[in-house]
């Protein structure tokens, strides 16, 4: 096997770890690593294709952490505008070349840990008006950002946090809600010919890791500072968002 090879496979089992990580207690900014990490090695539209089988499955554990306590006033708002959001997105995809997403996707990074470092700042204000338009904006940029970089956490995460959602219910809707939105990505996924069958099938190997991330996010979630390891994983996302604009 040569070193491409030994590259990609080393970084893909360590994006599916990633992944089983985030949804085991470590946090949607280490899940933002995935689609960046697997488009050092590959064009991006194969990546976001690649991955999203392996979000679909991560799906299932995050809804049924949390079955039953998600709000579903809240889902039926976000919903019809993720569909309008992944509807741009993939005209977007099928619109623009490789290259193009390369950077469409650094920009999408790069926003999103501007998001983290600023966030603290985005919630000082107590101000805020509830209005059931903010949910259509919200599940809008979700959709989009998530179908072009599977990066949609932010705007979610605004919103209901801005909404004063409760905790477990913060979870279990957002949950919810990304499980719904990555089903609706599969139609438009196969209408953009993002599937490559052949590969996923050569990733069933990456399956073990999944529950294995997960059991292992869940142990290190209670032994490392949340706030110190977002920090880094940040850090991260800048520098290899970066690469990826500028390369």
């Amino acid at each position: 096997m040569n070193t491409t090879l030994i590259i990609f496979y080393g970084i893909t089992a360590f994006v599916a770890l990633l992944v089983g990580f985030s949804k085991g207690g470590l946090g949607g900014t280490l899940g933002a690593l995935a689609t960046p990490l697997m488009a050092l090695v590959m064009p991006a539209n194969e990546v976001i294709g690649l991955l999203l089988p392996i979000f679909i499955l991560t799906d299932i554990l995050a809804v049924g952490s949390y079955w039953r306590e998600w709000d579903w006033k809240l889902i039926v708002l976000l919903t019809p505008g993720a569909v309008v959001g992944v509807t741009v997105a993939t005209f977007f995809i099928t619109n623009v070349p490789p290259e193009t997403l390369r950077v469409t996707l650094g920009i999408i990074v790069l926003f999103f840990a501007l998001y983290k470092i600023f966030e603290v700042r985005i919630f000082r204000s107590r101000a805020y008006q509830a209005h059931d338009w903010h949910g259509v904006v919200a599940g809008t940029s979700a959709g989009l950002f998530s179908a072009l970089a599977h990066t949609g956490g932010p705007p979610i995460s605004i919103y209901l946090l801005l909404r004063r959602v409760p905790t477990r219910a913060f979870n279990a809707t957002s949950a919810l809600f990304f499980a719904i939105l990555n089903w609706i990505k599969v139609p438009y996924y196969f209408y953009a010919n993002l599937f490559d069958f052949q590969r996923l099938l050569g990733m069933l190997w990456l399956l073990p890791l999944l529950p294995l991330g997960v059991w292992a996010g869940k142990r290190l979630s209670d032994r490392i500072s949340r706030q110190s390891f977002e920090k880094v994983i940040t850090v991260l996302l800048v520098f290899i968002a970066l690469f990826l604009i500028f390369e």
